[in-house]
């Protein structure tokens, strides 16, 4: 089939997120889909489900990794939340698990995880590594879905080096200039990264990550999110599909297409 028959076929880019409750998950898929409004949910069945519903199960402590989030701004995105894995629990982390593995075995690629987009915050308070994050990249089989691992609240670092400049010297203005770099190159060499990608424990870390700082502003640029993710996409159409998906990166777009003339005039010299 041609790969422009398979993406009609497939229709819709499918993620999974999975995060604390306090990553700012919703935030950043608003962002991705350019917009301040609330998704719709479904079940698996495809019936939204009632907004009513939906808030007393959470009260009550339930949620359905089966159910679809969706926003209208850009029905092309299935998410799927993964609410509660953040306790650590060993059912939390079946629960998860299972529906990889499940989704994983579906025939019909338009049913299957697309991409995993695993949120950790960078907030004072969230920084060290939890069980149930550890659980996941030293168990869980994720086989051919790319596992993106996103550093939400990256701005807080920010704050951390804005105090170290001051500390050293600088003036108030300087610091505040010069606080992002600082704080990109000393997470960079920093003991999250190592133990992330070469700590023994670790037996099945992610593909890479992005740094996501100031996702509450109007200005927010999720653009390292989208290209990321588009790269770690082993498969052209899967590829085409969360390019063409994405709404909030034109030069993403562009860049695509001028591959994909390239390639096509490649082969016909």
């Amino acid at each position: 089939m041609h790969p422009s028959e398979i993406k009609k076929k497939i229709n819709r880019f499918r993620i999974l997120i999975i995060g604390r409750a306090n990553a700012g998950k919703t935030t950043i898929l608003k962002r991705v889909c350019n917009t301040n409004e609330n998704p719709q949910i479904f079940n698996s069945a495809g019936k939204q489900i009632d907004a009513a519903i939906l808030n007393a199960s959470r009260e009550r402590g339930e949620h359905d990794i089966e159910n679809e989030m969706v926003f209208q701004n850009n029905s092309g995105f299935i998410f799927h939340d993964s609410r509660g894995f953040e306790a650590g629990g060993e059912s939390e982390y079946d629960k998860v698990n299972t529906f990889i593995a499940r989704r994983l075995k579906k025939t019909d690629i338009k049913d299957r995880i697309h991409a995993i987009w695993y949120c950790i915050p960078m907030d004072e308070e969230s920084r060290s590594f939890t069980e149930a994050e550890l659980r996941f990249f030293s168990r869980c089989d994720t086989g051919s879905i790319p596992v993106i691992v996103i550093f939400t609240k990256f701005d807080a670092l920010y704050d951390d080096e804005f105090v170290r400049l001051t500390e050293e010297g600088k003036s108030r203005t300087d610091a505040n200039a010069l606080a992002p770099k600082r704080a990109e190159e000393t997470f960079a060499n920093g003991t999250q990264l190592k133990f992330l990608y070469h700590s023994k424990d670790i037996r099945r870390p992610p593909k890479c990550h992005v740094c996501l700082p100031d996702m509450d502003k109007d200005d927010a640029d999720c653009g390292p999110l989208i290209k990321q993710t588009a790269r770690t996409l082993d498969s052209e159409v899967l590829q085409q599909l969360f390019v063409s998906t994405q709404q909030t990166n034109l030069e993403l777009c562009m860049e695509y297409a001028v591959e994909r003339y390239l390639l096509i005039i490649s082969f016909a010299c």
